[in-house]
């Protein structure tokens, strides 16, 4: 039986040639290569190249700008690591030194100055301090305009360095905590309602004056009312009636003289005394004359006043 010869496969053939071109070059031959027509060049070139760096540059040039105009900045409004100049940053808060300018409303819970300086607030319109509570309600307010100061408060309370109230003002009444109020304009002091004081005394060699142009004039105390005028005199003027009454007690009149100019005569017929001396009669309602003395009470005679 006749075999057919069958021919090598292509792999074979390729493993051949990679064989004798392996030996060829161990042996020393040089294998020349085929040159590539195609040169790719890696890189930039050209006029991307100047416009990149131009590019670099320019941001150079504008870091160089931004970080000279931040120390600028910082050497102009004096940024230190303590604060910002008058202004520094310590432990215990905020410390301003100079004249400060405020354009909004300023909060802090404590503002004082110096030991020696003091503190001054000034405002071309107002100054108005407030208190808000923790719902933000205004509890008090000072707020001090050209024209008024104005307090609003439950209780308005001025007090000595001791801390001894001076002056008390509430909705019921006004408190003078001092030991003298002494009020020094000419018109005095006017009071629309009751005055409760233990003294009401003038200045040396000045008068002392009581006075109500409209109304009447009560003095009222518990255990008595002493008027003593050691210097001068006492005078009591009234367009009707002053009224002296004891309701327990008795009136005393206790002096050298007391003079009765316009107490009505009540002679019959007019005719004075010869001798000048008369007798202070009074009528059942009060009210006083004079009869002419005699041997014994005339007063009965000359009762005609009275009817």
């Amino acid at each position: 039986m006749n075999q057919s010869s069958h021919p090598p496969p292509s792999w074979m053939n390729k493993y051949d040639m990679v064989q004798e071109q392996y030996m060829a070059t161990t042996e020393g031959t040089q294998v020349e290569r085929p040159e590539s027509q195609d040169v790719y060049k890696i890189g930039i070139y050209g006029w991307r190249k100047r416009c990149l760096y131009l590019f670099v540059l320019l941001l150079l040039i504008i870091l160089v700008v931004n970080l000279a105009l931040t120390i600028w900045i910082l050497k102009v409004m004096w940024f230190f690591p303590t604060g910002m100049g008058h202004l520094l940053v310590t432990k215990d808060g905020l410390r301003l030194e100079g004249e400060s300018e405020f354009l909004f409303p300023l909060y802090a819970k404590v503002i004082h100055s110096r030991l020696d300086s003091s503190l001054l607030l000034q405002s071309t319109q107002n100054v108005t301090v407030s208190a808000r509570n923790s719902e933000g309600e205004v509890t008090g307010r000072l707020k001090v305009g050209p024209k008024m100061v104005e307090v609003q408060s439950q209780q308005f309370r001025i007090n000595s360095k001791d801390g001894k109230p001076l002056f008390t003002v509430d909705e019921k009444e006004v408190v003078v905590g001092t030991d003298r109020l002494r009020v020094t304009g000419p018109e005095g002091a006017l009071f629309e309602h009751s005055v409760e004081t233990p003294l009401v005394r003038a200045d040396p060699f000045e008068d002392l004056r009581l006075e109500s142009p409209t109304r009447s004039l009560s003095m009222d105390a518990p255990r008595g009312i002493h008027i003593n005028a050691r210097a001068g005199q006492i005078e009591a003027l009234s367009q009707m009636d002053i009224i002296f009454q004891s309701s327990d007690g008795m009136l005393t009149l206790d002096a050298e003289t007391i003079r009765l100019p316009k107490v009505v005569e009540g002679t019959q017929g007019r005719s004075r005394s010869p001798q000048g001396l008369y007798e202070i009669c009074v009528c059942a309602d009060g009210k006083l004359y004079l009869s002419a003395a005699g041997e014994g009470t005339t007063c009965q005679e000359h009762s005609e006043v009275c009817l």
